[in-house]
């Protein structure tokens, strides 16, 4: 019969055209051909000095791979569905051009360690891009709070005026946010740092070895210890999305509260006409299409780790076709977070503060109580007695029609008669972020402190 697959001889009919389109992965694992040959060449040097190749066939096997890394680089690279994945054109490539010595090239190995391999390799280098962008994010972060230390903002609790916070402060909260996730890819790649090449398709192989010298030649931390395992694993993958999930999520809730700031409600920034389209219909509008897709984009990566979680849940031991379905969403979710930081970081140095509203929005919510109640708790009055006194202050300013701030001395101690003067530097929005100056509190002096802090810890 004829047919081009390497494994053919088995069957006695070719398979149809319908399933070849349904079970290729060319398409797709296309992106991965520079590291099939980068661990390729790795086991290839292996066997060499194991005795199992010779030099002639090494020479020959990294010559090819060196023109084939060309073709691809030019576009001159025929994928063909008929060999269904990038593993078997690029071996397929190699032979046509160096002849037996690239059949000799998967000796000792399968494609089913080969592509977790692979995929290894390329996540190991995304996830380094990953690093390098959240890092480069959180210093925009800081740029930005850097200017607005003592820009005070209204602090929310169930999206109502709170206390006054600093801008920087609520920058910072972010910057916490992404620091955490940087901990979690760095801790990620130590799992996908690991080599299951070896252990061929899933019992390992009789060919003498050395599985710690191709992860010394790729710089991989360790081997995977359990050959069933090592082909079988995608828990790196799921790992990586979930890290990637809850990174999208924190950006998401950032796009939620640029969008509601860049309303004329709050009107407390404005973003970069680079990042905003208008409206088709009503020529007045402005609208942050980016945070918007990116708190869209949210959804896709999160739908991407269940997906991925859905794909294992009945696996039984070791690799099955369904795997094949591990790389778009993982693919994806890469292509995402990354093209995700590249124009967020962009667009964070694109912002406008307007001070002036933020101020005026604290002064709307009584956001200063909190520091009327500590002020009479210092001067001797039990907390609870402390908070009804002022929750009727509070009352009496409400209709009344003005801030805390504005009542009388005379009126402040028909409630207490242990306020005095020096009440109204505690009222201010700017006196309640100096009383707040301890580790983690909102004074400037803790926000500069911060980031300092950080900038030492990104540099």
């Amino acid at each position: 019969m004829n047919d081009n697959k390497t494994w053919s001889g088995r069957f006695n009919e070719p398979v149809s055209e319908l399933v070849k389109t349904y079970t290729a992965s060319i398409d797709f694992d296309q992106r991965l051909a520079q590291h099939d040959i980068q661990g390729s060449l790795a086991h290839a040097q292996m066997l060499c000095e194991a005795g199992v190749l010779s030099s002639d066939d090494l020479a020959a096997i990294e010559r090819g791979m060196a023109d084939i890394l060309d073709e691809i680089a030019s576009g001159k690279m025929t994928w063909s569905q008929d060999l269904e994945d990038v593993h078997m054109n690029v071996e397929r490539r190699l032979t046509e051009k160096i002849g037996d010595a690239g059949k000799r090239l998967h000796t000792g190995r399968s494609r089913n360690d080969q592509v977790a391999t692979d995929i290894r390799l390329w996540l190991r280098d995304m996830v380094d891009v990953i690093l390098r962008l959240l890092r480069g994010f959180q210093a925009a972060l800081l740029d930005l709070a850097q200017a607005h230390t003592a820009t005070v903002m209204p602090g929310f609790t169930h999206l109502q005026v709170a206390q006054p916070v600093s801008f920087a402060h609520h920058l910072l909260a972010y910057v916490e946010m992404f620091g955490r996730d940087h901990e979690r890819f760095a801790d990620c790649r130590k799992r996908i740092n690991r080599l299951p090449l070896g252990a061929a398709a899933l019992a390992g192989t009789t060919f003498p070895i050395k599985r710690e010298r191709v992860a010394e030649l790729l710089q991989f931390d360790q081997v995977c210890q359990n050959s069933l395992d090592a082909v079988s694993d995608r828990d790196f993958a799921i790992e990586f999305t979930a890290a990637a999930s809850l990174l999208m999520v924190h950006l998401s809730r950032l796009s939620e509260e640029l969008i509601l700031w860049m309303s004329p409600r709050f009107a407390f920034i404005d973003i970069a006409d680079r990042f905003c389209t208008g409206s088709s219909i009503m020529p007045q509008k402005k609208n942050p299409d980016v945070p918007e897709l990116v708190r869209g984009k949210s959804g896709r990566v999160v739908g991407h780790l269940i997906a991925l979680i859905t794909l294992m849940k009945s696996q039984p031991l070791a690799y099955n076709k369904d795997n094949q379905e591990d790389k778009e969403p993982l693919f994806d979710t890469v292509d995402t977070v990354i093209d995700t930081l590249r124009i967020y970081t962009d667009m964070i140095g694109g912002i406008t503060v307007k001070p002036e509203n933020m101020r005026a929005a604290v002064l709307q919510g009584f956001a200063t109580a909190t520091d009327l109640a500590d002020y009479l708790v210092k001067k001797g009055v039990p907390f609870r007695d402390s908070h009804e006194i002022v929750a009727r202050a509070v009352r009496h300013a409400e209709n009344e029609n003005c801030d805390l701030a504005d009542l009388s001395l005379a009126v402040l101690q028909d409630f207490s008669p242990l306020i005095e003067q020096d009440i109204y530097a505690v009222l201010t929005p700017e006196g309640s972020l100096q009383q707040r100056d301890h580790t983690g509190g909102t004074a400037p002096a803790q926000a500069q402190y911060q980031i300092e802090r950080w900038r030492k810890i990104i540099a």
